[in-house]
This record gives C-alpha cells, sequence and structure tokens, in this order.
C-alpha cells in the first residue's frame, strides 16, 4: 500500500504553478467543479502533477470566479445533489482553515486496490470513516481530459493534520504518461512530523534496524510506529514516514514543523538524481541534503513543504 496522493495547499494557485515549473514539474491546468443548479463556482480549484505512480495535487480555496481554472462539471443524481454540494462546502471550510493554519500539505490518501477491505479494517479497529464514496477524477488522456471513476473514503476529523484516506482507481486507466523536466517518475512517501511525547522511540528503533536488513517491512513498522491516535491512523501505511521533532533535522537539515502534528515534506523518484540536481541548480532553486544524502528543496523556498528528491531504484 503506497500513496495515491498528497495535497499541497496553497494561497495563490497561478503561483503555486510557476514554483512548480521552475522546479521542473509539468502542472496540468488548474480546474474546479461546478454543479447543476449551482450559479457560482464554489470549493477549491485544484491543479495535478500526475506522475507514474500517484500524483501531487496544488489546492487552493476559490474567491469568486478562477481566472484561467476550468470547469469541471460533475454528474451527480439529483437526490444525491443536496449531500455532494454540503461535502463540497464543508471540504472548502476544511482547506481554509488548513491554510490558515499555514501553506502547504495537508491532504495525504494512500492507494489501495480493496477499498471495501480497508472500510472493514478501520471500523474493525474502531477508527471512524466516511464510507465509500463513488467519484469521477480528471486524467489527460490522448484526446483530451476525460473523468474517470474513482472511490475513496475519508478518516473522520477534524484531524489536525488535514485530510486523511484511502482511494481506490478503476481498473482500466487511458490517462497518458507525464515527463517531467527534472526526471520525477512516482511518488514516495510524506513525512509527518509529530511530538517527541507522542512517538514510540522504541518502536522507531525497531522499524529503522528493520529497514537496515531490507525488504519493506521498514516502512510499514515506520507508518505505525505512533502511540495512541495517531498510531491508529497510521497504523500499516508504508508511504507515511513518522519522525519526532527532535529527529526531523537529522533527516531535512534546517527545517522545523510549523505546528505539531504536520506534514513537512513528501518524496518523489527520479531517473538520474545528478541530473536533477543540475536541473534545480540551473534554475536557480535552492538545495538542501537529507541526512542520507539525498536532495531536498527546502519548505522556505516551496510554499511551505519540503520536496525530496530521491533516486529511483
Amino acid at each position: 500500500m503506497g500513496l495515491h496522493h498528497v495535497g499541497h495547499v496553497v494561497g495563490d494557485m497561478e503561483g503555486a504553478a510557476r514554483l512548480y515549473r521552475r522546479l521542473g514539474f509539468t502542472v496540468a491546468p488548474p480546474a474546479y467543479p461546478v454543479l447543476p443548479g449551482v450559479e457560482q463556482p464554489f470549493g477549491v480549484a485544484n491543479a495535478h502533477v500526475y506522475l507514474a505512480d500517484g500524483f501531487v495535487e496544488l489546492v487552493a480555496v476559490l474567491d469568486g470566479v478562477p481566472g484561467e481554472a476550468r470547469p469541471i462539471p460533475l454528474r451527480v443524481p439529483e437526490d444525491r445533489l443536496p449531500g455532494l454540494v454540503a461535502a463540497i462546502r464543508a471540504a472548502s471550510a476544511a482547506i481554509a482553515g488548513f491554510l490558515e493554519r499555514f501553506q502547504g500539505l495537508h491532504i495525504v490518501i494512500a492507494d489501495t486496490s480493496d477499498l471495501d477491505a480497508v472500510a472493514a479494517r478501520l471500523t474493525a479497529d474502531g477508527v471512524g470513516h466516511s464510507g465509500v464514496h463513488a467519484i469521477q477524477r480528471p486524467v489527460e488522456t490522448a484526446t483530451g481530459t476525460a473523468m474517470e471513476p474513482a472511490r475513496y473514503l475519508e478518516i473522520s476529523g477534524p484531524l489536525p493534520e488535514g485530510r486523511i484516506g484511502f482511494a481506490e482507481n478503476g481498473p482500466d486507466s487511458a490517462a497518458l504518461p507525464v515527463e517531467h523536466a527534472n526526471g520525477a517518475t512516482g511518488l514516495l512517501e510524506c513525512v509527518l512530523c509529530v511530538a517527541d511525547q507522542e512517538a514510540d522511540q522504541e518502536g522507531d528503533r525497531e522499524a529503522d534496524q528493520a529497514a537496515s536488513q531490507g525488504g519493506d517491512q521498514g516502512g510499514e513498522q515506520r507508518a505505525g510506529r505512533e502511540v495512541g491516535a495517531v498510531r491508529r491512523r497510521y497504523d500499516g501505511w508504508a508511504g507515511v514516514r513518522i519522525v519526532p521533532a527532535s529527529a526531523l533535522p537529522g533527516l531535512l537539515p534546517g527545517e522545523r514543523p510549523p505546528a505539531l502534528p504536520a506534514f513537512v515534506a513528501y518524496a518523489v523518484s527520479v531517473r538520474d538524481l545528478a541530473a536533477t540536481e543540475r536541473f534545480l541548480s540551473g534554475n536557480g532553486v535552492p538545495i538542501g541534503k537529507t541526512g542520507s544524502g539525498e536532495i531536498f528543496v527546502p519548505a522556505e523556498a516551496a510554499l511551505g513543504t519540503a520536496i525530496i528528491f530521491r533516486q529511483e531504484s
């Protein structure tokens, strides 16, 4: 189980798209949902950075009619329209609250091939969730933008770190592969920073030891090494690395969490790390080195979230 996508909440969509293009990402045109019978656009606008595995979503709260953003009509049975309107308004209010907390990463959705089984496991573990919803998501195809079926659920909130959930794509996708100037190929993980007193240090040591011995167990153990409510939310998530605040400087030198808990970074794979570093340096992008020697763009230079670039295996 990896990441389906992460959401970077920003104050200025056009400025965020320019920054991501400077970082070497290909950014799809921004879009916003419209519903039948609702005259004014509402909710949020988003723009996607599609990767071979997962995607990054840029999200901005709408303020009136967006400039270059395109409308995406949502088709929904008439009897379900009021519920969808309420859900979008609630999501918009939540995202506005995230932005007030800080600009940065606030949405993390795990990928799964069996959403019903995930829902059943969460229920059995006493973790509240929204239930399974069927939606359509925009993808870029050979004939233009198409809407493809997807299913998702969200863990019940409000949660201080953001919107957390699981998604299941349809079995067949016509989405085209997207090339990125920085060589990015996939979404690997995100970093959740928590207060030291919430971290299970013994679990950290066991997970790091397992990781050093090879295999995939280390990531899964790291994802479940929190105690209490945070651990219950992320137990079994191989795409989330949980780091106590005191350990963050060792992972990302110079970085400080804007709040606790908070998602402070995400990582993407690249075809050639040296080429990516040359590209970023050539564009005047500040670069740091992680504790393990990877490169990252500091949060201060990337609208509140550090972006780690890792050589693909």
